[in-house]
């Protein structure tokens, strides 16, 4: 294996339209977005996964006439921890929900002020969400699943401080990239359009070859 560290392209649509290509040598934090990205996946593929299993069984079984007795409340448990770590993958991605478009326009320093703001709510937001969701886990040991009393909700509703934990994690993991995206006043949604362009063109190239 060469001692060369490996390097990252990627190409930023600028205002003209034109393409930016910048060129970024893979650090250690990269490593390790991709390390958490990849694991943030597989977890949460395996969740909608096993979700798919338990409402086909479900469906199955009652269409001959059977049940599954806790269906209910792991289905929807399931689909608890899906929603929540998929929100942390989509933080580490920088998906949520925005408006890059108003802020890419705004002056440096207005751009700068509202970045900043906006991850200290964030992060001030999740770590309270965190802190008072890790509390109510001792109210909730003493009580457990209905259909499955082995099963204590104080295991069922860890998923609340773990994800907050981990969605402060995974937005300050992806601090750095978002930061020199902003100061380049790189337009995320343009970005995104001008990479569903380049592989429909791709495709497009194979398909006639």
């Amino acid at each position: 294996m060469s001692s060369h560290s490996h390097a990252a392209k990627a190409t930023f649509p600028t205002e003209s339209g034109e393409g930016l290509t910048a060129k970024a040598d893979l650090t250690v934090l990269d490593r390790i977005n991709r390390v958490v990205e990849r694991c943030l996946e597989v977890f949460t593929v395996g969740l909608l996964l096993s979700l798919t299993v338990i409402v086909l069984a479900a469906v199955a079984l009652r269409t001959f006439g059977g049940s599954l007795p806790w269906y209910d409340e792991v289905a929807s448990i399931n689909l608890a921890w899906l929603s929540f770590y998929g929100a942390c993958l989509a933080a580490l991605k920088r998906s949520h929900m925005g408006f890059p478009g108003l802020i890419t326009k705004a002056p440096i320093a207005l751009r700068s002020t509202l970045f900043i703001t906006s991850e200290l709510i964030v992060i001030g937001f999740f770590a309270v969400v965190g802190w008072f969701g890790y509390q109510v886990l001792d109210v909730l040991a003493w009580d457990a699943l209905i259909a499955l009393p082995s099963i204590g909700l104080d295991v069922t509703q860890s998923v609340i401080p773990l994800s907050a934990a981990l969605f402060i994690v995974c937005e300050l993991l992806s601090l750095p990239h978002a930061w020199r995206k902003m100061c380049e006043g790189v337009n995320s949604e343009e970005e995104e359009i001008a990479e569903a362009i380049r592989l429909a063109e791709e495709d497009l190239k194979e398909h006639r070859s």
